[in-house]
């Protein structure tokens, strides 16, 4: 059976029912395409289930379940309330129209992670932004859209950030290089509240701040920004997410995680101490004129 800890958000439910299903499926050596034909669908559509990368009719789980011999009845019971509560909307169901279905599997991972690491390259992590910073960022990227459109999405960012006020707030761990604390987004104003931001929000104790700063040259995360996320679910592993310009690209294999893991690690360890975050920021923005 799946351990679900309490609060946990739409999405990892997905996952984590998916995996149990796989798990099931591979025990009894049924293939995806006769698992399919079963509750008449592909087996590209079992796989995407079994990913956790769509919704799950009740119907369905449990034609699969008598498919794979599943035959106690509180266990079938609660896989199937699983699914219920799976198909609920996340928060972010509101923010639809500009959300891609690829960044709402990264929002739901992101609202029920226990830890978040994050390495920026080029921008404020999106958690950490000012609405102004974020608003100029989302003018960068959606050049032409619509008044109505850009504040929508700097809306989903705020409320994004509501996560870390929470009584269970994950812990944020950034290393940001100083590139992206040098690049005038916005303007002059606009990078001063955000770098007066980072400062304050460094004090907070589920915050830690570092500064890859110049001087060190070339570094670990030769291969640009990423985020690592971890959860409190036993069945659910560490996932690695590195987003594309029109897509993602989510990585849980053990291989693929530990990799990233340790560049995360060497990055954490060359760049300037978080003790020292506050007063790299401060001389950063007395140089902002």
């Amino acid at each position: 059976m799946v351990s679900v800890q309490p609060g946990s958000g739409p999405t990892v439910l997905r996952i984590l029912l998916g995996s149990q299903l796989r798990n099931l499926r591979e025990s009894k050596g049924i293939t995806r395409e006769d698992a399919g034909y079963t509750i008449r669908a592909s087996g590209s559509k079992i796989s995407r289930m079994e990913l956790g990368r769509v919704s799950f009719k009740e119907r369905d789980v449990t034609d699969l379940l008598a498919l794979y011999g599943v035959e106690n009845p509180g266990e079938r019971a609660a896989l199937v309330d699983l699914a219920r509560q799976a198909n609920s909307p996340g928060w972010w169901h509101k923010y639809s129209d500009v959300l891609p279905d690829w960044f709402q599997v990264y929002v739901g991972l992101e609202e029920a992670a226990t830890l978040i690491r994050v390495y920026e390259l080029q921008f404020v992590p999106g958690l950490l932004q000012t609405a102004e910073y974020a608003r100029a960022v989302v003018r960068l990227g959606q050049r032409g859209a619509p008044k109505e459109e850009i504040e929508h999405r700097v809306s989903l960012r705020m409320d994004r950030q509501r996560l870390l006020a929470r009584p269970s707030a994950p812990r944020l761990w950034a290393v940001v290089d100083e590139a992206a604390l040098r690049r005038p987004i916005g303007g002059v104003e606009v990078m001063r509240g955000q770098l007066e931001r980072l400062i304050e929000v460094g004090k907070e104790p589920n915050v830690t701040l570092q500064i890859m700063p110049f001087r060190f040259g070339g570094h670990a995360a030769e291969s640009g920004p990423f985020t690592l996320m971890r959860f409190p679910e036993l069945d659910l592993p560490d996932v690695v997410y590195i987003e594309q310009l029109t897509s993602a690209v989510y990585l849980d294999k053990r291989e693929d995680v530990e990799r990233y893991t340790e560049v995360m690690e060497r990055l954490s360890v060359e760049s300037d101490p978080p003790e020292q975050t506050a007063d790299i920021l401060s001389r950063i923005l007395a140089e902002v004129k």
